[in-house]
Parts: structure tokens; sequence; C-alpha cells
């Protein structure tokens, strides 16, 4: 959150220099304040395990959020009760009139089949494109990522021979990015996904630019020049134990275990895995949620459509 300061304290500029967000009194007067609007669009199969991972994430902030969890089909989920499916979730049809603060859309285990292959395809397409009427900012995750890519701007991934798994090092490309707020120059993160797009591809799109990358992991956060679109390439969210997790099923299955790269000690599945991007992870959800949400959306969400590309109403 923004720090509130008496205008023409010289501490100002200097915090301004360090990419530290202030508030001059006159800014703050005129601010309108209320709960935020998040909707989640959640595509994994253990739809419970994902939701707490983000709403951990979400609630790490002093801003109220109210959270609609979202099903795009009515499919039974593998690995999620139907019960809480029906207790919890609201199919898109029954939000599809409402407005959003933001939206956040998840990966899903869906790497090795074309998009038109896609069961809900025709559905996440609509949503993609509602989204652009209807939410303020939308954070897409790992596969939903590389969708977004080749709906919004045609950009076609390629496939990985095998997993990239494993926490990697990254780069700030853009320090002075409102998403990068507080981040050291280097940070970790985890990535599980077969589906690639270059930095190339990402800088080639006038729209984008990408602001951290990886040079084992390539593009890892990009973002439109609005930041109504924000473009994640790995999984902030993880839990500690996520990526053993995904080891030990795909030892137990035909699916080509890989070993997750720079995350058990000495490369040992024995031992307890390393930890080190949970606060990054922390970090990126809340410069989202304020420098591209709560700092751009406009109070009377039913204004959203005529707001879009307006900057620093709050």
């Amino acid at each position: 959150m923004p720090i509130r300061i008496p205008e023409q304290l010289p501490a100002q500029d200097v915090l301004l220099g360090e990419n530290i967000f202030t508030m001059d009194s006159l800014r703050a007067a005129n601010q309108d304040i209320r709960p935020l609007e998040v909707g989640i669009l959640n595509l994994m199969p253990n739809k419970i395990e994902t939701e707490v991972q983000l709403l951990r994430l979400l609630s790490n902030t002093p801003l109220q959020i109210n959270v609609d969890l979202i099903r795009i089909d009515n499919l039974a989920p593998k690995h999620t009760p139907q019960s809480h499916m029906d207790a919890f979730y609201h199919d898109f049809s029954s939000v599809a009139a409402k407005r959003y603060d933001g939206l956040i859309v998840t990966g899903a285990p869906l790497a090795h089949l074309d998009y038109r292959q896609v069961k809900y395809w025709d559905t996440m397409a609509e949503i993609l494109d509602w989204s652009e009427r209807h939410v303020q900012s939308t954070l897409y995750l790992c596969w939903a990522a590389h969708a977004a890519m080749y709906h919004f701007f045609n950009v076609e991934r390629s496939l990985r021979a095998d997993k990239l798994s494993g926490v990697f090092e990254h780069q700030v490309l853009d320090p002075h990015h409102e998403l990068l707020r507080g981040f050291d120059p280097y940070f970790y993160a985890p990535h599980s996904r077969f589906g690639h797009i270059s930095c190339e591809a990402y800088a080639a799109v006038n729209e984008l630019k990408v602001l951290a990358r990886s040079d084992e992991a390539g593009a890892y956060l990009a973002a439109s020049q609005d930041n109504r679109k924000v473009f994640v390439t790995g999984h902030p969210e993880y839990d500690p134990e996520t990526l053993h997790e995904e080891y030990q099923r795909d030892l137990n299955s035909e699916t080509p275990a890989v070993l997750p790269q720079h995350y058990y000690p000495d490369d040992n599945p024995i031992l307890e895995p390393k930890v080190r991007w949970r606060s990054h992870g922390s970090l990126l959800f809340t410069n989202w949620l304020n420098y591209c949400v709560y700092q751009n959306t406009p109070y009377d969400l039913n204004l959203l459509a005529s707001h879009a590309g307006k900057r620093g109403n709050k």
C-alpha cells in the first residue's frame, strides 16, 4: 500500500526514485475505497489445493477482497468432490453480467492438447473476450498465460520434449515497473510445464513487455502496457511440497518423470526441498492487487468499460 506523505517533502523524490509508491494528501483525500471484487477461474483438477494456494496469496494484503470461485463447465472434477463444486463455485453464466476488479485464471494440465482440442475451449475464448469488458486486470498463470497469448495475439507455443520442472533463478528486466516494486534484482520461482513461448515472441507483440526472465526457464513475467493483462508462466502460488508431489505422481504414472531442478538439496529427492520463492510470490500478488487493480479500477464497476485504459484514478 502507498505511504501518504506531505507535498514537497524532499523524501518523496528519493522514494519515487527508488520505485517506492507514495501518495500526496490531495490524492489520498479523493480516494474512494470499497472491497475489491476478484474472480478465480480455477481450471486445475485438484481445485481445493489450488484455492488454498491462491487465497493465501490474496490474503496477504490490507485490502478487503470479495472472491468468487468460477468453474468453466459442469463436468465432475477429477480430484474434487462434486459437493464442493456445487457449494462454492459459480457457473460462468451466473456471473457473466458481473464486473470484477481482478480475475485470476489458473493453469491446467492440458500441455499436449492443441487449444482447439480442449473440450471447453469455446467457453475459454468467450471468457477471455468477456474479461476485456468486465475486468480491470487479469492475471494468467502457466497454461492460461499461453492460452491467452494464443487467443489475443495469435502467438503459438512450442512443446518441450521433457517437462520444465524446478525452481529457477530469474532476473528483473524492468526494476521500475509496478509489478516488480520491492523485488531483488534476482529471484526464484517454480515452473512446471511443457509449453514454451520465447522472450522474443512476447517482445514481438507491441502491446507487451517482458518484465522478468530466466536463462533456463525463459520468459516468466510479461504485461500489457496498461497492466490489464498480466502473464506469469510459472507457479508463484505453489506450496513447498507441490513439485515433490507432482514428481511422485509422475513416477507412478505413464508420464516420464523429470526430477525438479534446483529443488532438492544435491538433487536428492529424499531430502526436504529448498523453499526460496514464497516471499516473491506474495510480493507479486500484492503488487498486482495494488498497482494493476486497486490503483486503477473505478469505484463504480459499472463504469469499467468506459474506464478501460485510464490510469491512476485511486
